[in-house]
């Protein structure tokens, strides 16, 4: 075979190469690049020393190259466009890699299309500075309102009338965080939010302690004497019973759902016989006067409150960390002596242990035949410890626990709160 050359063929490669281009044209509105080898004769004589030379001046044997030619064009497209667009100059491309041709392009533009919705369309997430929205349990002058000002400082507070209604704030990305508490110093564990930390799917990614410091407030005007009730959070008042009574008020003590909600009930009813037990901030937002401060029984009153997020943190090493399980077992209470050892053996200090009984299934049966069928409550337990699931000795003490229990879960690994605590106002 010889080589082609434009004087020996008769076909002209240029229209023949085009026609078959143009050819496959589906939409003429379509991007189309369309490129044109330019075939040199002289060239191709240096290169075709024998006739059977298979080099890449030859048409017939460089089909491959001619291909390869336009892949090349296409993937240099863009950046030459864009030096194109830089220089001012024409938006032609006349070589590619030492080939000649030409190029039009008629590219629709992108910036006009519509992008698709993402999740986080929806509802953004805050970027870096941004303002967080953050659930908390209450009203306006709660002392969660203060745990969620101390943990996230300027976020944008998202009162709910219930613990439940601020687990689904977040769920639903009403919210981006809830701090809500889960114990008391004084008054124990709020066992309303264990129950649904289990329940939901949140992850606990930080604490903050925030000290309570309780007000007797009532309406302007009205003295200690005329009172005949008090009214507030059952926690507030079992935590300020004892003060109440050196205080000399004979009262009837009323729980209500939250502190703050106390204090907007006696201003929005005008109640003169009432006080409520609330926040020093609560009475500047409803406009009621101090009758007493500091009543709690015990000035070293402190309530522990966690952030939630629909995202776990990645857990670290570099400061202290606290790690929050929940596990259950099928064989009894025989089994804490083993799991709660896993820890130890490690030196894993344990700084809370809650029983909650196993509300799938409460009761286990065991057939005795000498005593009969004994009747055991089902528990899960709540275990917090210090250490990162960073940490290795976590890792190995988690791996020990899961061959002892029926179920366990990890509800986060999380900063511990380490800023530093004022009991009340005088200190």
């Amino acid at each position: 075979m010889q080589s082609l050359t434009p004087s020996s063929s008769g076909i002209n490669l240029k229209s023949l190469i085009r026609t078959k281009i143009q050819s496959n044209r589906v939409n003429p509105n379509r991007p189309v690049i369309r490129c044109v080898y330019r075939f040199d004769a002289a060239n191709a004589a240096v290169n075709t020393g024998t006739a059977n030379s298979n080099s890449a001046g030859h048409v017939g044997g460089s089909r491959a190259d001619w291909q390869s030619s336009c892949a090349i064009l296409a993937s240099k497209v863009v950046s030459q466009q864009q030096n194109a667009e830089k220089s001012g100059g024409a938006g032609n491309i006349t070589a590619v890699n030492g080939h000649k041709a030409t190029m039009d392009l008629d590219l629709v533009p992108i910036d006009n299309q519509p992008k698709p919705l993402t999740i986080t369309d929806l509802s953004p997430a805050p970027m870096h500075g941004a303002q967080l929205r953050v659930a908390y349990q209450g009203v306006p002058g709660a002392y969660s309102e203060a745990a969620a000002g101390k943990a996230y400082p300027k976020c944008e507070a998202i009162p709910c009338d219930q613990f439940e209604v601020a687990f689904q704030a977040v769920e639903l990305w009403i919210a981006d965080r809830a701090v809500l508490p889960v114990e008391n110093s004084l008054g124990g564990s709020i066992h309303r939010n264990y129950d649904l930390l289990l329940r939901h799917r949140l992850h606990i990614v930080g604490e903050v302690q925030l000290p309570v410091h309780h007000c007797l407030l009532a309406l302007p005007g009205v003295r200690k004497e005329y009172l005949n009730r008090v009214i507030s959070h059952p926690q507030a008042l079992a935590q300020c019973e004892l003060t109440l009574t050196k205080l000399g008020l004979n009262v009837t003590r009323e729980a209500v759902d939250d502190t703050a909600g106390a204090a907007e009930y006696i201003a929005s009813n005008n109640l003169r016989d009432t006080a409520a037990i609330a926040s020093a901030r609560a009475a500047d937002l409803y406009g009621l006067q101090i009758l007493a401060e500091g009543i709690q029984d015990d000035s070293s009153n402190v309530t522990r409150f966690v952030m939630l997020a629909r995202e776990p943190i990645i857990p670290r090493t570099d400061r202290p960390f606290k790690t929050s399980i929940v596990f259950a077992h099928d064989k009894g209470t025989s089994v804490l002596f083993k799991v709660l050892s896993a820890f130890a053996f490690r030196n894993i200090s344990l700084t809370k242990i809650e029983s909650r009984p196993h509300r799938n299934r409460p009761i286990r049966l065991v057939d005795d035949e000498n005593v009969g069928t004994a009747k055991h409550f089902e528990y899960m337990f709540y275990v917090d410890f210090e250490a990162s699931m960073a940490d290795v000795r976590a890792q190995n003490a988690l791996a020990e626990v899961q061959e002892f229990t029926s179920f366990l879960r990890v509800l986060g690994s999380y900063p511990m709160d380490m800023t530093p605590w004022c009991p009340s106002r005088e200190d």
